[in-house]
């Protein structure tokens, strides 16, 4: 981690951690932390809060530090301060959980801590190449739209069925999927916004 705090530090202007406000249990913001992949920005400049591949914000050691996902290590800061848990559905930007239709299983998935790493986190590792095509002013809406609700899907269905050995499970396959990528799942923007509108409808 201090190498990767340098390498961020020498690399770029700007501070080595990234912090964002994120809802975890019961609704309590907190600040997540990130080693910092983009450029310093702040304001109205600082564009959309995802990213997609290419964004031009990322800079050279960022594009590693993501591909590899060590980026993500300081957030084990947050799992010993009790904000998050190595397992559990991802914590999302707050800004992102403001959304009417998603309020009933937003109220499912924030009820345990927001993890590390999870199963909708698995079947979205592709998740900024799923977003490429995307123009930066709809990645947001889209998202809302079509990525976000099927990963709610996912970790709903994961919590009603989670057991230490599962979890034990995942965290396997996390690493697994790190150290050994494989292709990605087939996902794509108008797919998944089909699978949630027969998704609503089964359920009226």
């Amino acid at each position: 981690m201090a190498l990767v705090a340098l390498a961020v530090k020498l690399s770029s202007l700007g501070p080595v951690l990234f912090r964002q406000q994120r809802p975890g249990r019961a609704w309590r913001e907190f600040s997540v932390l990130k080693f910092r992949t983009m450029v310093h920005s702040t304001g109205t400049s600082a564009g959309p809060v995802l990213t997609r591949s290419g964004d031009e914000r990322i800079t050279t050691v960022g594009r590693f530090l993501r591909k590899w996902k060590l980026d993500e290590l300081p957030q084990l800061v947050n799992v010993l301060r009790g904000e998050m848990s190595f397992v559990g559905p991802r914590p999302q930007p707050v800004k992102l959980w403001r959304d009417p239709m998603l309020q009933q299983e937003m109220e499912i998935v924030l009820s345990v801590r927001p993890g590390i790493t999870s199963q909708a986190t698995l079947r979205f590792r592709n998740e900024e190449e799923l977003l490429a095509g995307l123009a930066p002013h709809e990645i947001e809406e889209r998202y809302l739209q079509a990525v976000m609700p099927a990963k709610l899907k996912l970790d709903i269905e994961y919590l009603q069925r989670a057991t230490f050995a599962s979890d034990l499970q995942l965290l396997f396959n996390t690493v697994w999927r790190i150290v050994l990528p494989r292709a990605p799942h087939e996902d794509s923007i108008d797919g998944l916004l089909l699978e949630g509108r027969e998704r609503r409808e089964a359920a009226e």
